[in-house]
Order: structure tokens, then C-alpha cells, then sequence
């Protein structure tokens, strides 16, 4: 049975720094206030309890888990809140020692009804319990488990998903990229074409595009906050904004009034090789220094990973094709999205999962089969390229100091960014009948990576440069 992941699962709009350790536990206190209506108990409800476990309660405080589930049990969403409110209503949370739940009903709570517990639970690192309470008297208790790029499921999930997978007939259902490469030649159809008519099972062609541009205006919009944001970010470890001064010597005096005149802006700049590498790590570093702020990005395939695709789908708007309109962009992101869902469908894209491997990693090759599919590449070269990026990413840790998604977080981003071309240059310039890894060998390879891969590598900071790197000197 074949189950459909939709690219809009693939690229979320959320807010930053972390996919499944913020993202992820926003949806999970969503979806505990809906379960409370559902079954009538949410105007019983007078207090709450989240218990956090595993990589949640080692590294929450960094990436702002805490925050994220007091969020989300106020009835904020991460797609519409306003970034600048959040301080505020943490404030006053933790001032009045109530919270509102759903914007609606005020009960108590204090710091000590948020436990960070160390201990793994045993179905998935990212674990969580929420617990309501009348009158001192437990009256529902549910467990989630954040699995990276925002997705949440509780144990009994399963099934269920695979109920709703019956009700839709998909043209092109795909599970392994061997699959996707084989209806691109029998069709005669390019891989966004593939994806595109899957989606038309579920939203019509002006609902997909209307989607997707807003996807891409998120990234865009990303992009020029973290360029023409400058100081340091927060989170004790006092790390300088980067993209700002290198923004600054890039675009020289071109004049520009919003993104889209950005846009024209940096394509009159010089396109020597060094200035090329220069905007795309720029860009790179521009989304994570917003994600690492609490700010809105769009989750590619997790938030952690987030510069690494629009950064290469800006790189082909303003070196390779000056020409390029939104049917270049749709095309990008479609491409992509299924990249990452076939990671997902057989391995991770959770770094407490499976490593850093599992976000630079796959977004690197996400963005590497977009951009090939752009430059005339074949349905096999897209996934060649795909295939080349993990292939060099394999084994790549997770090991954020101080549990922040800042080092080495950031700077990986511009790194598979780099990646990501280059392996689709190598790919265009290559026959894949010829190559000896494909797409699907190199993601089961990444799969028994992640398993055989030390605890202490995957999202605890409890090895590696957080461990290496003492706090005190930061």
C-alpha cells in the first residue's frame, strides 16, 4: 500500500528553531485541545501538566519546546501568529500563572506544570504527555511523539493513516524513487509532472498554486528579514548575525524597496564564482539566523534545514535564468517536496532519529533534484542528483551546543546549499544508467546509519561539539 505524503507536508509554514522540537509540540498541544473538545471535557479542564521526554526534555530549552507548547494550548498558530507577540504572552503566562486555553478558557499554571524529563520513552525519542485536570482529578491524559518536519503521531496512528490512504485514487502512487523514475519514462513526463497530478487528488490546480506561492513568498520574505536584520541572536551563546554584513558588501548600492525588487537587485550584482558561493551561503545563513530567532519559515523538510532549498531555488532566479516566473519555482518545489517524502516513507528527516543526516542531509538532495529538473535534467538525473547529496552527507551528526539551533546548525545549511549544486551539476554531466548507487540504495544506507548511530550524535547535545565546546566559553 502506497502512502501519499503531499508536498504542503513536506514544506509547512511554521515558526522556528526546530521542526520537532518546536513545530512539532505546537501541533501536538493543538491536537490535545481539540481531543478535550472532541470528548466534551475541555470546560471540565481547571489545570494542565506537559511532561517532555527524551531529545524534547534535553534540548527543549534550546529549541524553545516549552514556549512552543504553551503556545499552542493558547490557541495560537504557528502560520498566523504575529512573531513579534510571542515574548509578550510567555510574559504573561508566566506573570499571572494562568494560561488561557484556546484563547478561551483561563486555568492555572505555573512553570512546575512543565516537567522536563530525561528519561526516553520507548516508541520514539521526541516524547511528550499532556495531562488535564478538574478539581485535583486527572480526566484525560495523551501522548505524543514529534517525528520530525512538524509531523506528530501518537502509537495507535498507524492504522489510521493507512485507512485515509484508501480513500484516494492516485495516478502515480510512490513509495520508492525506482517507482517515481519508472512513471517518468513510461509517461514521458517529468517528475513535477508526476507530483502535480497526485496532487490534483486533493486540491485543484488554483488551490495547489495559490499553496505554493505562498510557500515561496514565505521563503522569500525569510530571506529578506534575515539580510537586512543585523546583532546578535538570542539564546545565550551570543552569536552574531551573519548574513547582514555579508548582504551588505554583496548588494553594494543597488536600490530596492521590497523582496521582489531584491530580486533584480542581486541580479545586477557581479556572478564571479567567489561572489556566487558568497549569496548562496548568505541566503543559506539569512533563514537559519530568522529560524534561530523564533521567527517564520518554511519547515524544508524541517526547520533546522530551513535555508537549504530556498536558497538554491533563489540561486537558479538570480545566476542561472534571469527569465524564470513561478512555473520554475512550482516546479522546484514540487520536485522537492517528493524527494522528501520518499526520505521520510523510508528512513527519518528527524535528526533525534537519525542525525543531522536526516535534515542537511535531505534537504541538500531535495534541493539537488529541484534544481537538476530546472537545468534540463531527466527524471534519473534528478534523482541521481538527489542521490549524490545524501550520499555525502552520510553519517553527519547532530550535536547542537547549549541544545540551540545555531552551531553548528546554521552554517551546515549553507553548506548542503553548496552541496546541493554541486551534486546537481555532477548528476547533469553524468548517464545514471551508469551509476552504480540509486536514490533508494543510498536512502536505506542513510536508514542504517541513523540506527547504528550513538544516542549521544542525535539531538541530545550530549555529544560532539555540545559536549566539546564548553558553554563558559561562548
Amino acid at each position: 500500500m502506497s502512502q501519499f505524503i503531499s508536498v504542503f507536508d513536506m514544506l509547512k509554514i511554521g515558526v522556528g528553531p526546530s521542526s520537532s522540537h518546536t513545530l512539532g509540540p505546537w501541533r501536538a498541544a493543538q491536537s490535545f485541545i481539540e481531543k478535550l473538545r472532541i470528548h466534551n471535557l475541555f470546560h471540565l479542564v481547571d489545570a494542565v501538566r506537559i511532561d517532555l521526554y527524551g531529545s524534547l526534555s534535553l534540548t527543549g530549552k534550546g529549541h524553545a519546546t516549552d514556549i512552543a507548547v504553551l503556545l499552542g494550548l493558547s490557541g495560537e498558530d504557528p502560520e498566523t501568529i504575529d512573531v513579534r507577540e510571542i515574548e509578550d504572552i510567555i510574559k504573561d503566562i508566566e506573570l499571572f500563572k494562568t494560561i488561557k486555553l484556546n484563547g478561551i478558557k483561563e486555568v492555572n499554571f505555573s512553570t512546575e506544570d512543565l516537567i522536563f524529563n530525561k528519561e526516553f520513552l520507548s516508541y520514539n525519542p521526541n516524547g511528550m504527555t499532556f495531562s488535564a485536570f478538574s478539581n485535583g482529578k486527572e480526566i484525560s491524559k495523551e501522548t505524543f511523539f514529534s517525528i520530525g518536519g512538524g509531523f506528530i503521531i501518537q502509537e495507535d496512528d498507524n492504522l489510521v493513516e493507512e485507512i485515509e490512504i484508501t480513500k484516494h485514487n492516485f495516478p502515480f502512487p510512490v513509495n520508492k524513487a525506482l517507482e517515481l523514475e519508472e512513471y517518468c519514462e513510461r509517461e514521458n513526463l517529468q517528475i513535477s509532472d508526476i507530483v502535480f497530478a497526485n496532487e490534483l487528488v486533493l486540491n485543484s490546480k488554483e488551490t495547489i498554486d495559490s499553496e505554493l506561492r505562498r510557500v515561496w513568498e514565505t521563503m522569500l520574505e525569510c530571506m529578506y528579514i534575515g539580510c537586512h536584520t543585523a546583532g546578535n541572536l538570542p539564546g545565550g551563546l551570543n552569536v552574531k548575525r551573519r548574513a547582514f554584513d555579508t548582504h551588505q558588501k554583496l548588494i553594494k548600492d543597488a536600490a530596492y524597496s521590497n523582496p521582489q525588487e531584491w530580486i533584480t537587485a542581486i541580479r545586477s550584482t557581479e556572478v564571479k564564482f567567489r561572489e556566487i558561493l558568497k549569496w548562496v551561503s548568505c541566503l543559506a545563513l539569512s533563514v537559519n539566523e530568522v529560524n534561530a530567532s523564533l521567527g517564520r519559515v518554511v519547515t524544508a523538510p524541517t526547520n533546522g534545514s530551513a535555508g537549504v532549498i530556498p536558497s538554491v531555488l533563489m540561486y537558479y532566479l538570480v545566476i542561472e535564468n534571469h527569465e524564470a516566473d513561478f512555473e520554475h519555482i512550482k516546479k522546484f518545489l514540487l520536485v522537492a517536496g517528493e524527494i522528501g517524502s520518499i526520505f521520510k516513507k523510508n528512513a527519518t528527516i528527524s535528526a533525534a532519529m537519525g542525525g543531522c543526516q536526516a535534515e542537511i542531509g535531505v534537504s541538500s538532495a531535495m534541493a539537488a533534484a529541484g534544481l537538476t529538473e530546472l537545468l534540463g535534467g531527466t527524471a534519473a538525473q534528478c534523482l541521481s542528483a538527489a542521490e549524490i547529496a545524501m550520499e555525502h552527507h552520510l553519517g553527519l551528526t547532530c550535536d547542537p551546543i547549549g541544545g540551540l539551533v545555531q552551531i553548528p546548525c546554521i552554517e551546515r545549511n549553507s553548506m548542503g546549499a553548496i552541496k546541493a549544486i554541486h551534486a546537481a551539476e555532477i548528476a547533469l554531466e553524468t548517464n545514471p544508467k551508469e551509476s552504480l548507487v540509486h536514490l533508494d540504495e543510498v536512502i536505506t544506507t542513510m536508514w542504517e546509519t541513523a540506527k547504528d548511530m550513538n544516542k549521544n550524535y542525535k539531538e541530545t547535545s550530549e555529544g560532539g561539539l555540545a559536549v566539546t565546546v564548553r558553554m563558559v566559553d561562548c
